[in-house]
């Protein structure tokens, strides 16, 4: 993700432009921190790379992230993440082929904090799989009601054969294992990779990347 605390990075299509070689097949961003026309650039490279795009909302109000919605069916993303009115969303995308995964739980604020029970978790993703969703957007590490690794199974056992992205404040490799493990399909990382603190011996943004890819070979 080009984000770091839950914004888009205002260089974010210079940043891009850098990390383009090492091939990604997995970029997105927020729908927050830069105007609708850097996002309209952004994606568009991001499409021309041949990767897979993601857009996920964090916006704060219903208003808002409704709005998103709308920009993330303009620009045409593979995936939409986050939100939690999903039939309000569903009807904004329905003409599109954008895949969409909503918020379980409550999410709150701006970075965004998770509140709700194992058993939230669970149902919210059983009713996303019987809606339709592709999956779900899950952020486990900002939870403030349960344990991480119990609510990423509990997401999985809610959503079945959907897929579950793990999203927030994942930060090392020890993540990565244990996100693996708990049956997880994937995992956003921005801002360890941004400041540097995910490998701190490594000083470029190309070597905090090639180390995360490094650690995800032996997690597959």
């Amino acid at each position: 993700m080009l984000t770091r605390q839950d914004r888009t990075i205002t260089d974010c299509l210079d940043l891009f432009r850098l990390i383009r070689p090492l091939a990604l097949k997995h970029v997105g961003f927020k729908d927050v921190g830069v105007s609708p026309t850097t996002l309209a650039t952004l994606h568009e490279a991001i499409k021309a790379s041949g990767a897979t795009s993601y857009m996920e909302v964090v916006s704060t109000t219903p208003e808002t992230c409704l709005a998103s919605a709308r920009i993330a069916a303009e620009l045409g993303v593979d995936c939409l993440m986050g939100g939690t009115d999903v039939a309000a969303v569903q009807d904004i995308l329905h003409k599109s082929e954008t895949r969409f995964y909503p918020f379980p739980g409550y999410p709150r604020g701006h970075p965004t904090r998770l509140a709700g029970t194992l058993q939230d978790i669970e149902a919210h993703c059983r009713d996303f799989a019987a809606r339709g969703c592709a999956g779900a957007d899950l952020l486990a590490y900002r939870a403030t009601e349960a344990d991480p690794i119990a609510l990423i199974r509990a997401a999985k056992k809610g959503l079945g054969e959907k897929r579950l992205i793990v999203a927030g404040s994942i930060v090392s490799k020890a993540q990565i294992r244990a996100i693996g493990g708990a049956g997880a399909d994937a995992f956003t990382i921005g801002s360890a990779a941004l400041d540097g603190s995910y490998a701190p011996g490594m000083g470029s943004i190309l070597s905090q990347l090639s180390a995360i890819q490094a650690d995800l070979e032996p997690a597959r």
